[in-house]
């Protein structure tokens, strides 16, 4: 298939954005057919399920799942779609549940199934695993997201994790980084179950394969992609505000954007060149007083419309700094701190037969804001 051809997962977000469905199926996730043989289930689920076949198939269990943070919910549609596809009579189940992009609170119960043990219990693990990926990856981007509009004005976020993990797990993390409310993402994958393409211009190879010269790849970018926003990475010679200078005098109203990438370990040349401003600060990386000098000299040649990115080690806490300074970022580019798996989720029988059975600790907590699944 090429890519920007529509596919199921495309027209099952449409559909369900429009109202016409109401949860996303395994049409869009695609799930490993192995999980019915319980391959990714933990053994002693499996033998559960056997001696529960044996012993006591009559008994009706009420499995209920929360965890223990505020958060912002996801992967509910993908754990109904799992039961749905791998439970024995998944259309016997009852299931209760919140809906992806739901805020959260510790010990607030997001989601009950009660049926037959045996028919759908050896799925407990996984559908923990989804849920504290897709919630971890949402709340993360949530909050940076959030972050990012401190100043009054909301910036965006590119969510540019695909170096930071296995590529197999993109399209769930790119659908999380959405429902947190990131809508610039770096690959095609990442926007697959939400119906995007990917996005991005440039990186330092480019520049690496024109000899270092950052303007003449700008130049073979542009005639290639000329419908592009064209956005120049200008830390590739560790000299930012003059490559920056250059790209900008070069192309003047085309330029969209120039993309500030500095390593943590490295110092800029603009202070190398101006030691008198150094003494207050960690001149290491992208700091922000190189970015308030970059957008000085940009806006003194008249490139006010050139956009400010930066990238490389942000996280929700130094986004805040940045924003709290008024730092003048225009977007921000944010990878592994999305990825960081904070939050898990617990599956507990808390009702057998309609009457309490769980172990000490543990009860049923109903929560009126569930709404029944079909």
């Amino acid at each position: 298939m090429m890519i920007g051809e529509g596919t199921e997962a495309m027209k099952e977000i449409e559909l369900k954005l429009q109202g016409k469905i109401k949860r996303l199926t395994n049409k869009t996730f695609k799930f490993d057919e192995r999980i019915r043989d319980g391959w990714f289930s933990a053994v002693y689920f499996l033998k559960t399920r056997e001696i529960v076949r044996e012993f006591c198939p009559n008994n009706i269990v009420t499995m209920q799942f929360f965890q223990k943070e505020h958060a912002v919910l996801c992967g509910t549609d993908e754990v109904i779609a799992l039961v749905k596809t791998f439970a024995d009579e998944p259309e016997k189940l009852e299931i209760y549940s919140l809906k992806d992009g739901d805020k959260i609170s510790p010990f607030e119960t997001v989601l009950t199934i009660t049926g037959p043990y045996q028919n759908f219990g050896y799925l407990e693990g996984i559908i923990d695993g989804i849920l504290a990926r897709r919630t971890s990856v949402a709340t993360n981007v949530y909050n940076v997201v959030k972050a990012a509009a401190l100043s009054g004005v909301q910036k965006p976020i590119i969510f540019m994790g695909d170096r930071d993990d296995h590529y197999t797990q993109q399209a769930g993390d790119g659908y999380a980084a959405f429902i947190g409310g990131s809508t610039a993402q770096a690959t095609h994958a990442m926007n697959e179950w939400w119906g995007k393409q990917g996005m991005g211009t440039m990186p330092h190879a480019l520049i690496q394969l024109f000899d270092g010269d950052v303007v003449a790849a700008a130049k073979a970018y542009y005639a290639k992609y000329p419908e592009d926003d064209l956005i120049v990475l200008v830390d590739y010679n560790n000299d930012c505000i003059t490559d920056a200078l250059r790209v900008a005098r070069e192309f003047g109203d085309k330029l969209k954007g120039v993309r500030v990438d500095t390593s943590r370990t490295m110092i800029d040349q603009y202070f190398i060149r101006h030691p008198e401003v150094l003494g207050t600060f960690d001149p290491r990386g992208v700091n922000p007083p190189l970015i308030f000098a970059l957008r000085e000299a940009l806006d003194r040649e008249g490139f006010h419309h050139v956009k400010i990115v930066v990238s490389g080690g942000f996280n929700e806490q130094r986004i805040i700094e940045f924003e709290k300074q008024g730092v003048p970022v225009d977007m921000y580019g944010v990878g592994s701190s999305l990825l960081k798996i904070h939050i898990g989720f617990t599956g507990d029988n808390v009702l057998l037969n309609g009457k309490h059975q769980a172990k000490a600790g543990r009860r049923y907590r109903p929560n009126p804001r569930l709404e029944k699944v079909d």
